[in-house]
């Protein structure tokens, strides 16, 4: 992976629209006071694309029996009689 790009705090605020771009194409970006690293802006994650309702239908399958419970279990949470 390469090395983020550098900036000091004044640099940062001056071309805070260019480190915007370069974060935006997938750079990792530093900024630094009195030449220690402070902060790194980091490209958020992409969207997840919804293929829309019901997009799944046929892939999973849920068994019948899906919610029973082994009887200890359902003992513990207090669900026998």
């Amino acid at each position: 992976m390469e090395a983020a790009h550098q900036y000091n705090v004044h640099e940062a605020k001056t071309h805070l629209s260019r480190i915007l771009e370069q974060v935006a194409t997938g750079e990792e970006v530093v900024i630094s006071k009195a030449g220690e690293p402070v902060a790194k802006v980091v490209p958020l994650r992409p969207k997840v694309k919804r293929t829309g309702r019901g997009s799944l239908r046929g892939r999973i399958h849920i068994p019948d029996d899906f919610d029973d419970l082994p009887d200890d279990l359902a003992d513990a949470f207090g669900m026998l009689r």
